[in-house]
């Protein structure tokens, strides 16, 4: 009445192994590439921000540079206003 297992594995069995071990081989490629495209995106980012930050930082060097060319305007004297 008891049952034995016998030593061989049956092709069910045999198929579900293989099902899984080639999952876990794409799930494994899935996962690298996954980081991968990470990586390249937040070098991407930095680079992006470096080219920002160093388009604002010479608009802020053009800017004061105009300041510092252009005088001061001369201040305009007051007039009064008639009252007639």
């Amino acid at each position: 009445m008891s049952a034995k297992k016998t030593a061989e594995p049956s092709p069910e069995s045999v198929a579900r192994a293989e099902r899984q071990r080639l999952a876990a081989e794409e799930g494994a490629r899935a996962v690298a590439d996954v980081e991968r495209r990470a990586v390249d995106i937040r070098k991407n980012m930095a680079r992006l921000r470096e080219l920002r930050e160093a388009k604002e930082a010479a608009e802020q060097a053009a800017e004061a540079n105009l300041r510092a060319s252009v005088p001061a305007p001369a201040p305009k004297k007051r007039t009064r206003k008639s009252l007639g």
